[in-house]
């Protein structure tokens, strides 16, 4: 059957059977699409993700919601969702895997920043699930605590694909801003193309922010006049990180894209040849992590202290 002939599934109830799905409650509902909770025949959970009937007649909504499919097919593996094969199809959506587990911005608010060692090992496997992406030529353009699964299983996958792209295949527009802001890398919001180095720098966020509860050029709104400088040492807001910790996502943070890592794989050697290294350091002392503070404090002290001598010394005479 030929994509312009597939309907939008109809409203879906609780408890209703649509094409052999059991139908439970919707997960997500936004204007871009609609999540439902279904289980196959063996009471398998699945996810159905479908458009909202708001988009029927939208230009290429329903060709993109089949490519979020294929970029899942592609894919395929421990870092991502699986997906159903539905060779009886007969309406406009896909099914993938349902996981349980929580998000990792769901265990940052339940536990507050990430230890050294778990950020390590989770870091590690985000940067070889976005290498994948990029091998397969897709950049995923919306990385984010939200859309990383830490499943009861133990595996960390990476979800949403509604805003993934795919040079040559998929389709431009040169208004479209996807992502969230403060994910988003600095030359996107000059109307730079899509390039996996933006990936990259959405990791960096998300790494960063793990760590510290904090981003590296403050919360970025989507209204605002956006002005990127030096991202903030993440060893500010913890005094426990290693320098090279430290350093390393500051090479991942800048706002020249051609100073940061160049692929995933680069980064990720630089995390495992420093594994070696203990994860335990003594804080870094304040002058060496805030010189321009120190040295600020230590001078309006000394003019007090001189202001002070001046009007002993006025007072005696």
């Amino acid at each position: 059957m030929q994509l312009q002939q597939w309907p939008l599934p109809p409203t879906l109830k609780v408890g209703q059977t649509f094409e052999g799905w059991n139908v439970g409650d919707i997960v997500a509902q936004s204007r871009q699409s609609i999540l439902y909770r279904v289980k196959d025949a063996h009471g398998q959970p699945w996810l159905l993700k479908t458009l909202p009937t708001s988009r029927h007649d939208e230009a290429g909504a329903g060709q993109g919601l089949l490519l979020e499919e294929w970029f899942l097919r592609r894919v395929a593996g421990r870092f991502f969702p699986e997906v159903h094969s539905l060779a009886q199809r007969q309406h406009l959506y896909y099914v993938m895997r349902e996981y349980p587990g929580s998000t990792l911005a769901e265990v940052f608010r339940r536990n507050g920043p990430l230890p050294l060692v778990q950020w390590q090992d989770l870091a590690t496997r985000v940067l070889r699930a976005t290498g994948l992406l990029h091998r397969r030529n897709i950049i995923h353009r919306d990385i984010k605590p939200e859309n990383l699964l830490l499943g009861n299983d133990g595996e960390l996958r990476l979800l949403d694909f509604g805003l993934a792209f795919c040079p040559g295949l998929s389709a431009t527009n040169a208004e479209d801003l996807p992502g969230t802001p403060s994910y988003i890398a600095p030359e996107a919001f000059n109307g730079a193309e899509a390039h996996p180095r933006q990936d990259l720098y959405a990791v960096g966020v998300t790494l960063y922010y793990l760590l510290t509860g904090h981003y590296p050029y403050g919360e970025i709104e989507a209204f605002q006049h956006r002005r990127f400088g030096t991202p903030i040492p993440a060893s500010r807001y913890r005094p426990d990180l290693p320098q090279w910790l430290s350093q390393s996502l500051d090479k991942a943070l800048q706002a020249d894209p051609d100073q940061r890592y160049e692929t995933p794989e680069q980064w990720l050697l630089e995390l495992e040849q420093a594994e070696h290294r203990s994860l335990v350091t003594r804080p870094r002392p304040l002058l060496e992590r805030e010189p321009l503070k120190v040295w600020r404090t230590l001078a309006l002290v000394s003019l007090l202290c001189n202001l002070l001598a001046v009007i002993w010394f006025m007072g005696r005479h």
